[in-house]
């Protein structure tokens, strides 16, 4: 019942007749009631923190926005709760290192990325160990190592911050 009420005052306030008012907090819902998504909207977009929410409930993302484009650090989640990756937008787009994880929480690799596409280097892990190393540019792999020693012969790990 507080819950409605609450929402009921923000949905009222938003509409106010305060026109100098340019910022209100938004949800969308699923058909079933469930919340889709919440968050503010400023001057009419997407802008501060944001949270999406799987049909089941569940959240599925949650990031911050400016001017409708993600910005910062995002989590990203499975249907079941578990974290399935994370890491960094610049204007909307993928930058930086990017972790992903398998079904049981565990990164299972973490990729440098730019403009929304893998470049520079990906390393691969399997149960928390390092398995191999790829190396991108432009979004196309370029080399692969499947040794530490190898990777390290041929790269800076100055090159991995």
């Amino acid at each position: 019942m507080l819950t409605k009420v609450v929402l009921l005052l923000t949905f009222l306030l938003s509409f106010g007749n305060q026109p100098e008012k340019k910022s209100r907090y938004h949800k969308e819902y699923y058909e079933t009631g469930q919340t889709k998504s919440a968050g503010w909207i400023y001057n009419g977009v997407k802008s501060g923190y944001w949270r999406f929410y799987h049909n089941n409930g569940k959240i599925s993302e949650k990031g911050y926005y400016r001017n409708n484009k993600r910005i910062k650090y995002w989590y990203y989640y499975n249907l079941n709760g578990r974290r399935s990756s994370e890491g960094h937008y610049q204007n909307g787009k993928k930058a930086n290192w990017w972790l992903f994880y398998d079904q049981y929480g565990k990164i299972n690799h973490k990729c440098q990325l730019s403009n929304g596409v893998r470049n520079g280097y990906c390393l691969m892990y399997d149960n928390t160990k390092l398995t191999s190393a790829e190396k991108y540019k432009n979004g196309e792999k370029v080399k692969e190592w499947f040794s530490f020693s190898s990777f390290k012969r041929e790269n800076k790990l100055s090159d991995l911050k």
